[in-house]
């Protein structure tokens, strides 16, 4: 992937967010597009590795569209200013665990993974595990490696105790949270110099015992 190429032409896009510059432009993105497919390829292969259930998916199934949807957004430009895909068992509209990786100029390049906004019965069954299991959850967090990567848990939370749990629980902190997710930020010029075919499965690998305990707390 010509990660400089890629940032070049989204720093562009950044400043001319309109349908006739994309237009005009539409053979380069298309091949940046095709890099990108191979790239995602090149992850989806490492991690299917060691986790066969991610085998049966395609690259171009994981890859999120540059459209924009601005139907119901204050926010006009029709194309985001990344590539993105997302890495889990049944694709990228998949509501289980799974890991997302955005590639982009001006910070946007991240790695993140976890379940975003869960549906209400996964919820509940992700804090049942957390009562039950906390310690187990606190060893992924913390583990060095982890921390390394990623600085926690992320997501909204709860400005109160969820119902049936008290205030003094031990960990009440992470019951709130409404997201149960972790992100890995990378520089600009770190993400143009990268291995990324490498670097970014390794950082998922990291991340796994993460994903297994909410893949372990909704698939019960």
């Amino acid at each position: 992937m010509n990660q400089a190429a890629l940032f070049d032409f989204l720093t562009e896009l950044t400043r001319h967010n309109e349908r006739e510059w994309f237009q005009a432009h539409k053979p380069a993105y298309d091949q940046l597009r095709r890099e990108f497919e191979v790239l995602v390829g090149q992850i989806l292969a490492a991690l299917a590795a060691e986790e066969p259930a991610l085998a049966t998916l395609e690259a171009k199934k994981c890859i999120f569209r540059i459209y924009r949807d601005v139907r119901f957004s204050k926010r006009k430009e029709p194309y985001k200013t990344h590539f993105s895909a997302y890495f889990s068992v049944g694709g990228k509209q998949s509501v289980g665990p799974g890991y997302y990786f955005q590639l982009g100029p001006g910070g946007q390049t991240m790695l993140a993974g976890g379940i975003y906004q869960p549906e209400k019965e996964q919820l509940a069954r992700i804090r049942q595990e957390i009562d039950y299991n906390g310690p187990a959850l606190h060893r992924i967090l913390e583990a060095p490696a982890f921390r390394q990567l990623y600085a926690g848990l992320e997501g909204e939370q709860l400005k109160r105790p969820p119902a049936g749990y008290p205030a003094d629980h031990p960990d009440i902190e992470y019951l709130k949270h409404k997201s149960f997710v972790v992100s890995h930020p990378v520089a600009d010029a770190t993400a143009r110099q990268l291995n990324l075919a490498e670097y970014v499965p390794a950082a998922f690998r990291t991340m796994r015992p993460f994903s297994d305990f909410l893949r372990d707390a909704v698939e019960g």
